[in-house]
């Protein structure tokens, strides 16, 4: 059995409260799009849990923090997918608020 390093444990440990930050943003999306009956995607969300899991898992194989081209790509394209999601998220909430008041 190996032991874990100090920078394996940060590694998957971090994921976690990222996962619950972005799981927070899906259910906000899935309240939004349930109750205004427009499509917030909410679904899509999980993309970037898993994106960023699958990269945490290769960074904490490798016991490095830097310097695996594979873990970079995924959580480029995580971080890509989710800023997508959360704006269009935004634009769909504030922008209707918008069109109401005026």
């Amino acid at each position: 059995m190996t032991s874990l390093s100090l920078n394996q444990l940060l590694v998957i440990f971090a994921w976690f409260p990222l996962a619950m930050l972005i799981l927070f943003a899906l259910l906000i999306a899935r309240f939004y799009g349930k109750f205004s009956n427009q499509k917030t995607y909410s679904r899509y969300f999980l993309i970037p849990v898993i994106l960023f899991g699958i990269s945490a898992v290769r960074y904490a194989s490798l016991d490095s923090a830097v310097g695996d081209p594979i873990g970079d790509i995924l959580i480029g394209i995580a971080g890509f997918v989710l800023a997508i999601l959360v704006i269009r998220l935004y634009w769909l909430m504030m922008m209707k608020r918008k069109d109401k008041e005026e």
